[in-house]
């Protein structure tokens, strides 16, 4: 499967496919500087909703350079935990209304409109998955094109 650009291959881990996309440079940075890699490297499983670099574009100006201060480390690690879920999770595993409980332990809520599958955070947003299910050794990643947002 192509993502960003670069073939995401299931022998990889999940931080080994990301680096690889033009599409998610802004989230291997932010992975970094949350000091993340380690935990999307270890045995998981993981599933991992991905914004893209233009997910990240949508945030007001600044923010993204604001969370990547060591200062914010750990408000940008709860931010990047709020898109990953225990579990290896396909999208045909996510059904209309499931909660789906993140790292930081709060919740996300799938919505199923016919083909689509969307995520909706605690502050009601919406994010639709544009490129599901890239297996990783680790776990699978759902790209998506907005960033979630936590309830803290």
């Amino acid at each position: 499967m192509l993502v960003g650009g670069t073939l995401m291959t299931p022998d990889k881990d999940i931080v080994n496919n990301a680096v690889n996309s033009t599409d998610h440079t802004t989230l291997v940075s932010a992975l970094a500087a949350a000091g993340l890699v380690e935990t999307l490297k270890g045995a998981g499983p993981y599933t991992v909703f991905a914004p893209t670099n233009a997910a990240f574009d949508k945030l007001p100006a600044g923010a993204v350079t604001t969370l990547m201060i060591p200062e914010n480390k750990q408000k940008l690690r709860a931010l990047l935990t709020y898109h990953v879920v225990p579990g290896r999770l396909s999208a045909a595993d996510l059904l209309d209304g499931q909660a789906l409980t993140t790292l930081t332990g709060e919740t996300l809520t799938v919505v199923r409109k016919d083909d689509a599958v969307l995520l909706r955070d605690a502050k009601g947003s919406l994010a639709l998955v544009l490129i599901p299910n890239i297996m990783s050794s680790n776990g699978v990643t759902h790209v998506v094109d907005a960033v979630l947002a936590p309830a803290k």
